[in-house]
């Protein structure tokens, strides 16, 4: 009887660890998926004034992502330092990354046609101050970060989550003080004056 129920115990914890990890595949698919067809889609104009305003930043954020995010993976698989048991905090984490998503496309869509993957300034440019943009001045970058929060809790991994999200949140602070750097020297005081009543990528924090 106790073997029985033992083994009904295994089979139940095998099909939700079964499940997770389809759930998992799926969201991490349609999270990376989403970032390469923005890049393609929103990727236009002349590139070698963009590579000047971008320092590098671009190229230098996929390659700490896709570096990063593979180590993490590894060290997920081959360490055990648990944020908590059981498969809450890879829910959780799943969550973290659709928040992510969600604040990312809300962000592109309030930017509209001022939207780019590149830091540039487009034809016509002007500041945007309003809607989620009246309170961070980079909420597409905030989501961004929010997805690969998420991605390191979804690990269930103290280490992994390190591994992947301080070298990740690094190159994207680079970024941000490139583009911002840009937007001071288009804009003169008009920005100055919007990054004073405003946060970078946390509401009233940072």
């Amino acid at each position: 009887m106790k073997t029985r129920k033992h083994n009904s115990a295994h089979i139940h914890c095998s099909n939700i660890l079964y499940n997770m990890n389809m759930l998992s595949s799926i969201i991490y698919f349609a999270w990376f998926f989403s970032e390469i067809l923005l890049h393609r889609i929103l990727w236009a104009g002349d590139q070698a004034d963009k590579k000047k305003q971008d320092k590098g930043s671009l190229a230098y954020i996929w390659i700490v992502i896709i570096v990063f995010i593979n180590i993490a993976m590894y060290v997920g698989f081959k360490t055990h330092f648990y944020i908590l048991e059981g498969v809450l905090m890879p829910r959780i984490g799943l969550s973290v990354i659709l928040l992510g998503m969600i604040l990312r496309f809300i962000s592109i869509m309030q930017l509209g046609r001022l939207f780019t993957v590149v830091v540039t300034i487009r034809k016509d440019h002007y500041l945007k101050k309003d809607g989620i943009y009246g309170v961070i001045r980079h909420p597409a970058y905030a989501g961004s970060l929010l997805s690969f929060l998420g991605f390191g809790l979804s690990l269930n991994n103290w280490l992994a989550l390190a591994v992947v999200f301080i070298p990740v949140l690094t190159v994207f602070i680079y970024r941000i003080s490139v583009e911002e750097k840009m937007l001071a020297a288009q804009f003169g005081e008009e920005y100055t004056n919007y990054m004073k009543h405003t946060s970078r990528i946390i509401p009233w924090i940072y």
